[in-house]
């Protein structure tokens, strides 16, 4: 087997590129996996609570939503600071912090007395979700070769999503039957801690970021046990190198980078597709419980049926992993955006038990494959040196929708009812697939062409 000489800097992530399987141990997605699992499932879990914590802390719905949108500011802080962590310090480092922090909140709103003393560990929690959530986006999208990018990040989104779709079930069992139901519902959440155990010491650091500080001894390590791996396991050769776009080296501020052409307009452009996904994202995740209730449902015929619709964030996730490679990752997405949007239109029009059962499930399939391939697109427009600020900044300021969706929805319900409320989660879509035309063409492209070279 040949080895990468000193003087082979430049071809590095090519050699990587090059390799045809997943080049690490698959405990590595385990681990990664895990921490997304409970990462997740804390972004829902409040809002299946919140039917019951509004009466025991005896205020109104709208205001204990309170505790949605305190948390994705959170989501937001946490999201860049940590970030920023990650592309001058490191993937590996952001990504303890990240659980550390969601583990952290989750414990914490367990003993909350009140409902300011909830809103603000939730802000806690948010921090580490949205760190998570960068993190994992930033780290999986450089580990990968570049054919493998979206099948990787969808597998690790399987374990995510299998978080939103366990949360019913838990629900289900907790929250309509015992008055601390809610409370271990969100306490679940915390278990996600023990991963910080192997986070520091099982998973490599990203050797495109090795290599953007100049650390190229350790990138090629790094590489070489990849190639090793692949050899050694799957027995496949692992074809010709050509020339590819070295990593340019940066000691910048990431911010600096991204104000600056040609990743500003990347910027713009990615912060207002995910605000207004948000929009009708964040209304099903966390409102559909109480718009149902609203409708005259009972809470626990509520949850049994987001029980069944919730299977598929699971189904979709899958999906993503399948796909995610095998088509033009912005028109895949586009096309996914529709059908959740129609999905939202029906149940609107037709909020029939059966319906709700059916078109939630294929709402929820499409967030299921959506999420991780519009992550995965988001991270290919920016460079190395400012990839996770990049990821941080786009979907933590377009978490405002996420947190204005309560303001928007409710608001939308009391003025015109029920249908309402699904009439702006549909719209919301709408305006996403006239945006998504605008990205750019990346999936199975080099990550360091992609991102300085807008039209090619």
């Amino acid at each position: 087997m040949d080895t990468l000489s000193a003087d082979s800097e430049t071809v590095i992530i090519e050699r990587l590129d090059r390799l045809p399987r997943w080049p690490y141990p698959s405990s590595l997605l385990w681990i990664i996996g895990a921490g997304y699992f409970f990462g997740f499932f804390d972004v829902v879990n409040i809002g299946f609570a919140l039917p019951v914590i509004s009466k025991q802390f005896h205020v109104t719905s709208s205001v204990a939503a309170s505790a949605i949108s305190v948390g994705l500011v959170g989501y937001i802080i946490g999201s860049y600071l940590n970030s920023t962590i990650s592309d001058l310090w490191g993937r590996r480092l952001s990504l303890t912090l990240s659980v550390a922090l969601f583990t952290l909140g989750s414990v914490l709103c367990t003993f909350s007395p009140n409902l300011v003393w909830l809103d603000i560990f939730r802000f806690i929690t948010g921090m580490g979700i949205g760190a998570e959530i960068s993190s994992v986006t930033t780290y999986l999208g450089e580990l990968s070769p570049a054919p493998l990018r979206g099948r990787y990040t969808g597998w690790a989104t399987t374990f995510a999503y299998t978080g939103f779709s366990v949360v019913p079930f838990i629900a289900l069992a907790l929250v309509p039957h015992f008055a601390w139901g809610w409370r271990a519902l969100l306490l679940f959440g915390a278990i996600g801690g023990v991963t910080i155990t192997f986070l520091r010491r099982k998973i490599p650091e990203s050797p495109h970021w090795l290599l953007s500080k100049n650390r190229t001894a350790e990138a090629r390590q790094i590489v070489i046990q990849a190639e090793q791996y692949v050899q050694e396991h799957y027995r496949l050769p692992l074809g010709p190198v050509s020339s590819s776009r070295p990593v340019a080296p940066s000691n910048e501020f990431p911010t600096r980078t991204l104000l600056a052409p040609p990743y500003l307009f990347r910027l713009l452009l990615f912060v207002v597709i995910w605000f207004v996904y948000y929009i009708a994202n964040y209304a099903w995740l966390t409102l559909a419980p109480s718009l149902f209730v609203s409708r005259g449902y009972s809470l626990a015929s509520t949850i049994g049926y987001l029980v069944v619709s919730g299977i598929g964030f699971f189904v979709g996730a899958v999906g993503s992993a399948l796909f995610g490679d095998r088509f033009e990752r912005k028109w895949f997405i586009l096309v996914i955006t529709i059908v959740f949007g129609l999905s939202l239109s029906i149940i609107e029009l037709f909020p029939s038990p059966a319906v709700i059962m059916i078109l939630g499930f294929i709402a929820s399939v499409t967030i299921g494959l959506m999420v991780p391939l519009l992550y995965a697109l988001t991270a290919e427009h920016f460079p190395t040196s400012a990839r996770a600020t990049g990821v941080a900044l786009t979907d933590g300021l377009g978490h405002i929708g996420g947190a204005l969706a309560p303001v928007f929805v409710l608001s939308a319900v009391a003025a015109g009812g029920f249908t309402q409320g699904f009439l702006v989660m549909a719209i919301a879509c709408a305006l996403t697939a006239l945006l998504l035309p605008f990205a750019i063409n990346a999936t199975k492209r080099n990550l360091e062409t992609v991102s300085e070279n807008w039209n090619e």
